[in-house]
C-alpha cells in the first residue's frame, strides 16, 4: 500500500472543508439521535431528497423517547415518500431498544451500536464518527470512491479483498482525533469534487496525494444486475368519498395500506411506472366493487401508503376531477 502522510493529507483536506463543506441539517446539531435518524434516511437515498423529510421528522419525533413511544402507523406516515420502508420499522425498533436498554441515550460503543436493530457496520461507524467524534473509518459510496482513487486500487471493491483494502487504506488516513470533520470532509469531497464518472481533479484539494492514473474508471465495481420488468394489477374502489384499501401482506411495504390486487379485467383507468430496487414495475388500475375484507378510508385522510399507490390514486382523481 502506498504511504500517504495522514497529517499532511488531513491538513489540506480540512482547509478545503472549512471553506467548501456542505451545510446539512443534521450537521448543525450532530447529536447522536439526529445522526442516527439521518443515517437511516440516507441509506439508498440522496442528501437532497432526505433533507425535507428529516426536518419534518424531527418536528414530530425530536428525540428517542418520542419515536419509541409513537404508534407504528404514525411512524410510517412520516416516512411516507422516502421508500424502503423497512428502514422506518428498523429505526422505530432501534429507538425502542435504546429507550429500554440505555434509558434513551444512544451508546457510542461500536459493538453496542451494531447490536441495535437495522444498524450494520457502516451505520455504527457513521454514528461513532459524526455523533461521538471518534476517528473510525466511515466508508459510504463517496468515501469508497475517494479512497480507491487516492490509492489507485484496481480491483473490485465489493470483494473481500476490496473491502479489506478500503478499510486499511481509510484507517491509514485517520487523524488522532476529530473523526467528525475528517469523515465529513472525505464525504463532501466525494460528493462534490471526486464524483462518480469524471471528477474535477483540477479543483481537488488533495490531488497532490492522488495516485489514480485513470480516476474516471475507479472504483472497480461488480456489473449491475439486469432490470426486471413486472406488471402489477390493482383494484380501485370508490364509494361516497371513500376508497377501499387493504394492509400490505408484505414483505414489500409491510405496515402500509395498498390498493387490493386484481386480475386483469375490463378497462385500465390509470397506469404508472416506477422503479424499486432492480425492478421496473408497470402499475395498472381497474375499477372494481369492494370485497368484504377491504377497508374504507376517507380520500381526504388516507393512511400511510406507498408512493406509487398514492400517486396513481391522485392521478385518477385529477383525471376525473373528483
Amino acid at each position: 500500500m502506498l504511504k500517504i502522510t495522514a497529517v499532511d493529507f488531513n491538513k489540506a483536506l480540512q482547509k478545503w472543508f472549512r471553506a467548501h463543506g456542505r451545510v446539512l441539517p443534521w450537521r448543525s446539531n450532530p447529536s447522536p439521535y439526529d445522526v442516527l435518524v439521518s443515517e437511516f434516511m440516507l441509506q439508498q437515498t440522496t442528501v437532497a431528497a432526505v433533507q425535507p423529510y428529516f426536518r419534518r421528522w424531527m418536528k414530530r419525533f425530536p428525540d428517542v423517547a418520542s419515536l419509541a413511544t409513537a404508534p407504528e402507523e404514525e411512524v410510517m406516515k412520516h416516512w411516507q415518500g422516502l421508500g424502503y420502508y423497512s428502514r422506518a420499522r428498523n429505526l422505530h425498533r432501534a429507538a425502542k431498544a435504546i429507550l429500554a436498554q440505555f434509558g434513551g441515550s444512544i451508546p457510542g460503543d461500536l459493538d453496542l451500536l451494531r447490536a441495535l436493530p437495522g444498524v450494520g457496520p457502516y451505520t455504527a461507524s457513521a454514528v461513532a464518527a459524526f455523533a461521538f467524534d471518534q476517528p473510525v473509518p466511515v466508508l459510504d459510496a463517496n468515501i469508497q470512491r475517494v479512497i480507491a482513487r487516492l490509492f489507485d486500487f484496481q480491483e473490485n471493491i465489493a470483494t473481500a479483498v476490496g473491502k479489506k483494502f478500503l478499510h486499511q487504506a481509510a484507517s491509514s488516513l485517520l487523524p488522532k482525533k476529530g473523526g467528525r470533520y475528517h469523515a465529513s470532509a472525505l464525504m463532501d469531497l466525494g460528493a462534490t469534487i471526486c464524483r462518480a464518472g469524471q471528477p474535477e481533479c483540477a479543483a481537488c484539494p488533495v490531488r497532490g496525494f492522488c495516485q489514480a492514473t485513470d480516476p474516471a474508471m475507479l472504483p472497480m465495481k461488480p456489473a449491475k444486475k439486469a432490470i426486471t420488468q413486472l406488471e402489477d394489477w390493482r383494484a380501485l374502489s370508490l364509494r361516497e368519498g371513500e376508497i377501499f384499501l387493504i394492509p400490505s401482506p408484505g414483505p414489500v411495504w409491510k405496515g402500509l395500506w395498498v390498493l387490493p390486487p386484481a386480475q386483469p379485467c375490463g378497462e385500465v383507468i390509470c397506469s404508472l411506472t416506477y422503479a424499486i430496487t432492480r425492478y421496473k414495475v408497470n402499475l395498472h388500475v381497474f375499477q372494481a366493487e369492494p370485497l368484504p375484507d377491504w377497508q374504507p378510508f376517507p380520500l381526504k385522510n388516507l393512511p400511510p401508503m406507498p408512493s406509487p399507490h398514492r400517486k396513481v390514486i391522485a392521478a385518477f382523481l385529477l383525471q376525473k376531477k373528483l
